[in-house]
């Protein structure tokens, strides 16, 4: 799949919704949505879950309010075949939790190895961004997971895709929205 496709399929699973499970029931939510209901988690703890928002955050602005956290939850608990993630895209092997995984648990332990201690949720803003410059550059010492610049690459694309690829996001950068564009008949 192309990166306009899934930019394009990406752009309307985040309009229209996403499956979420809430009791036991299928509901059609966007993760903005699922977010603030405080859907529960299927795949990550709630650990994962804040470490990936203030990664998000830090990443785009806008990623937590917009659901990320629920937009990857919800990605990892359906077959691998279906997931919009840019883990799919760059062909990592499924099940895509065990990256995810091994992704937040990699920048927590560094960031607890070089923030007194603190989680990457726990430090600052401005130590957020100066981490996130440091493993973009894979200068942090005694990195223990998937390469530091990958991680960054792949999280990224994925707070893109939630924050900007909604017809908020669109209106946000300036870009009219248009769900079907029809080609010109030209003579």
């Amino acid at each position: 799949m192309s990166q306009i496709e899934r930019r394009a399929l990406m752009k309307g699973a985040a309009l229209s919704a996403l499956a979420f499970s809430v009791a036991g029931k299928q509901i059609l939510l966007s993760p903005r949505e699922a977010r603030a209901e405080n859907i529960p988690f299927r795949t990550l703890t709630s650990q994962q879950a804040e470490i990936l928002e203030a990664l998000g955050e830090t990443l785009v602005p806008g990623a937590q309010a917009a659901g990320i956290s629920h937009f990857v939850d919800q990605q990892l608990s359906i077959p691998p075949e279906e997931a919009l993630l840019e883990a799919r895209i760059l062909n990592i092997r499924p099940p895509y939790a065990n990256f995810y995984r091994a992704a937040l648990g990699a920048i927590d332990r560094a960031s607890l190895a070089t923030n007194d201690n603190r989680g990457f949720a726990q430090v600052s803003p401005n130590e957020r961004r100066e981490f996130v410059d440091q493993m973009r550059q894979n200068k942090i010492a005694g990195w223990q997971g998937p390469p530091g610049p990958f991680v960054y690459l792949v999280m990224r694309s994925d707070a893109v895709d939630v924050v900007y690829g909604t017809m908020d996001g669109y209106a946000a950068l300036g870009v009219p929205y248009m769900a079907h564009i029809a080609p010109t008949k030209r003579w």
